[in-house]
């Protein structure tokens, strides 16, 4: 079966959810696969849920939207009823552990889903602002079609200048990433692969 996967990311404005759909679209593209990256800009930037769809195909992709995702990532209390609207039944729902209750609020308990302590590892072990690579790290161990060196240049082209300004930022990027893929990878070994 051709590849052809359907994700969309769900967050606050602010916590990256654009990033990880562009780094996720450039490392696929390099990977030799046909991805489209469509970011939806709404009132984030005032306080609203910033929303980004990412297909993947081995063929070029006809429709940028759709309205059912393989994968939904919400990471935030508001991004969890947001993304409701592109959860079907075989859809798996990728969140922040920290956001249990309100996924069983909002989706009750039949839900196949992934709850990840990305939040808890990037406080404790890493820091705050590598949550997002984290999630990166999760749907490319989930996915199992990137190979981990595509996604760690592409995060080199995103934020090279970054790295370059502080040689320590691509270190935690890289033990974010990995952690994640660890997390991701597990759940693909147990037989939920998408």
């Amino acid at each position: 079966m051709a590849l052809n996967l359907k994700i969309a990311l769900a967050g606050e404005g602010g916590q990256g959810v654009q990033s990880v759909a562009e780094i996720l679209t450039e490392a696929a593209y390099h990977a030799g696969y046909q991805p489209l990256y469509i970011p939806n800009f709404g009132v984030e930037q005032r306080g609203g849920v910033s929303v980004a769809f990412v297909q993947i195909s081995e063929a070029p992709v006809s429709a940028p939207k759709f309205t059912t995702g393989d994968i939904v990532v919400a990471l935030s209390h508001r991004a969890v009823e947001r993304a409701r609207q592109y959860v079907g039944p075989e859809t798996l729902l990728v969140f922040d552990a920290s956001l249990a209750d309100d996924v069983r609020r909002v989706y009750g308990e039949g839900q196949k889903s992934l709850a990840v302590p990305a939040l808890a590892i990037a406080k404790e072990g890493l820091h705050p602002r590598v949550f997002n690579v984290i999630i990166l790290g999760v749907l490319v161990g989930v996915t199992g079609f990137l190979e981990r060196r595509d996604v760690e240049q592409a995060l080199e082209r995103q934020f090279g200048h970054k790295f370059a300004q502080d040689p320590s930022l691509k270190e935690l990027n890289y033990r974010a990433l990995e952690r994640g893929y660890l997390l991701g990878s597990e759940r693909l070994e147990v037989g939920n692969r998408i």
